[in-house]
């Protein structure tokens, strides 16, 4: 289920947005004033951010150049009165995917979250602050690219395509350039280290990446 973050301080607005992006099947948390984002992007990873311009505390301009400064790529649309060409242009230099001039049919923020967004987040996968698209390989953390040698990059992408569930210890061990128990404990712990991840071991069985 994707994840919205919206920022609308029309309380009235705010509630119909909700109501019909829950109906059409997405997660939706709201706040009404511009620091009210951080605290909840601190606590939460967002698929999507849909924000207002014109809130209190810090405008949707100021909110999304914090959060772009900060290496946060949440794709991000802006839902605003504002339709002059100097904010539509302010709007997309500061990092924003999108721009929907209000009054608009909340039917063409569904249309164009389908369109653009959706595709996307069943393509990655998402680890605490990790991004991973398992087609390319590219893995981020916190918007930041990491590489991986090979033997951890195969590691990685089993474990991470599988989350909660047991990967059997000897379908790790055949990435090793010399297989063994002790051998792969080491790449996982070197794995853990770098990522800062959990990996489970499953006595007996084999080890895990649990994803809660």
């Amino acid at each position: 289920m994707m994840k919205i973050l919206l920022l609308e301080d029309d309380k009235i607005l705010c509630d119909s947005l909700r109501e019909f992006l829950e109906l059409e099947g997405y997660s939706v948390d709201v706040v009404h004033r511009g620091l009210e984002v951080f605290d909840r992007t601190f606590e939460k990873k967002y698929d999507l951010y849909i924000l207002d311009v014109n809130v209190p505390e810090v405008d949707g301009f100021d909110v999304l150049a914090s959060l772009r400064e900060a290496q946060d790529t949440t794709p991000a649309i802006y839902i605003t009165a504002l339709t002059d060409i100097n904010s539509i242009a302010k709007g997309f230099e500061i990092g924003a995917d999108d721009y929907i001039k209000k009054p608009f049919d909340p039917e063409e923020l569904v249309i164009r979250i389908k369109q653009k967004y959706e595709k996307v987040e069943e393509d990655l996968l998402y680890l605490n602050d990790l991004v991973y698209n398992p087609v390319t390989k590219l893995l981020q953390k916190a918007g930041v690219t990491i590489g991986l040698g090979e033997v951890q990059q195969n590691l990685f992408h089993t474990l991470m395509v599988e989350q909660n569930k047991i990967v059997n210890s000897y379908t790790l061990i055949d990435f090793l350039e010399h297989p063994s128990a002790n051998a792969l404990r080491v790449n996982l712990a070197k794995l853990k280290n770098k990522l800062e991840i959990n990996i489970k071991n499953i006595r007996g069985q084999g080890y895990m990446i649990e994803n809660l």
